[in-house]
């Protein structure tokens, strides 16, 4: 698959995975020796797609492309809507988080888990594709975790960058203080959240 800026990727499609999701992943040679760089990017069809500005994964998502296109590696599309919760409940979380719950208080609210994402399938893909030891690009640390219990060697986590917009600023303060992802609460952050 031809992509802008000239590298050309690979674009991998999987039956039989654990979970039974037709998950993809986007793999580029690398031009950078050693252990390759991996996103696990769960699917947000709102910031992906249609570029919400309450989230920041369409940011995300193009940095990790970006990132593996300059040094190899690969991008894993999860269909894990939500954070495993689905399109429909993601949307209304929505309608909760404008009523004043944060992101895991609205998930909570639905009967839902506050992050029902499993990464048997990713594992499974990174085996398949030949990538039992990487570099992970990622903020949150369940992700590393989860991949080095099922066997997967994560040698280094390399920090996505922060993206904040007027509207995501509670977003990604619930993810910082109530998951731990590594989000460093800068002044900006903070002044967004007054």
């Amino acid at each position: 698959m031809p992509r802008a800026g000239g590298r050309t990727a690979e674009l991998l499609s999987f039956a039989g995975l654990p979970d039974g999701k037709e998950h993809v992943a986007v793999v580029v040679a690398g031009a950078r020796r050693g252990t390759p760089l991996v996103r696990l990017h769960s699917e947000c069809l709102t910031g992906d797609v249609f570029g919400s500005a309450r989230c920041d994964c369409g940011p995300q998502l193009e940095e990790a492309l970006l990132a593996v296109a300059d040094e190899g590696g690969a991008v894993l599309y999860l269909r894990q809507e939500g954070r495993g919760i689905g399109l429909y409940n993601k949307l209304d979380a929505y309608v909760l988080q404008d009523g004043g719950n944060d992101t895991f208080q609205a998930n909570r609210l639905l009967g839902r888990g506050e992050d029902e994402r499993d990464y048997t399938a990713a594992a499974a893909m990174l085996r398949a594709i030949g990538l039992p030891r990487i570099r992970l690009l990622t903020n949150n640390p369940d992700k590393a975790r989860q991949l080095r219990d099922l066997g997967i060697d994560v040698a280094q986590t390399v920090p996505t960058g922060v993206y904040l917009t007027g509207e995501n600023g509670r977003y990604l303060d619930a993810k910082a203080r109530h998951a731990g992802h590594t989000l460093p609460l800068t002044n900006d952050l903070e002044a967004s959240l007054l």
